[in-house]
C-alpha cells in the first residue's frame, strides 16, 4: 500500500472513481449526492499537489484532496492551523478496508510536518452511519448547521445540513 500525490496521468481515474461514489450515494445516501465535479478544479488540485491516491498493486484504490483553509464551509472558525480533507472516494473494488483510518493518521502526519493543530472534515446531510464512521476513526463530531453562504460550492452544498467534524492535534 502506498499513499502519495495523484498526478495528471490519474485524472480520469480520479472522475471515474467520483462517478461510482455518486453512484453508490444514489443507494445508500440519496437525500445529498456529489455533483460532477470541475475540470479545471480538480486539474489544479493535482498541480498544486493537494490531491492524493492510496495504491495497492498498482490500482488506485482511494483518492482524496485536502486544503489549507476553508473558510466558507468553516465560516465561524480559526482555519489557518488546520488541513481539511474532501472528497474521499474508494475504488468499489477494495470497499471494506477502512481507508479513512487509514487517512486519518496519513493526515495526522502530514498536518505534523506542516506545522498544524488540526485536521478537519465535512460532510452534508444527516448520515447516521457515517457519522459514526468518521467518529470511530478518531474525529470528534461538532455539530451540524446550515452554511450561511454557499455560492460558488459545490451543488451537495447547497440548502443541506453540513456535519463537521476534527482531530485536534496534541
Amino acid at each position: 500500500m502506498i499513499l502519495k500525490n495523484s498526478n495528471s496521468e490519474d485524472i480520469p481515474e480520479i472522475f471515474r472513481l467520483y462517478r461510482l461514489a455518486t453512484e453508490f450515494q444514489k443507494v445508500k445516501f440519496p437525500e445529498n449526492l456529489w455533483p460532477e465535479f470541475d475540470l479545471k478544479y480538480i486539474t489544479t488540485e493535482v498541480v498544486e499537489k493537494r490531491q492524493f491516491k492510496l495504491v495497492i498493486e498498482d490500482k488506485i484504490a482511494c483518492i482524496w484532496a485536502i486544503t489549507y483553509s476553508d473558510d466558507q464551509i468553516w465560516e465561524h472558525s480559526e482555519n489557518d492551523a488546520a488541513i481539511y480533507i474532501h472528497r474521499i472516494a474508494t475504488n468499489p473494488e477494495f470497499r471494506g478496508n477502512n481507508f479513512v483510518q487509514i487517512i486519518v493518521d496519513w493526515s495526522k502526519n502530514f498536518a505534523r510536518k506542516h506545522h498544524k493543530q488540526f485536521i478537519r472534515m465535512d460532510t452534508c446531510g444527516k448520515n447516521e452511519r457515517l457519522i459514526a464512521h468518521y467518529k470511530s476513526c478518531g474525529f470528534n463530531f461538532l455539530g451540524m448547521k446550515k452554511l450561511e453562504n454557499t455560492a460558488g460550492l459545490p451543488s451537495h452544498y447547497h440548502n443541506a445540513d453540513a456535519c463537521f467534524f476534527e482531530i485536534e492535534l496534541e
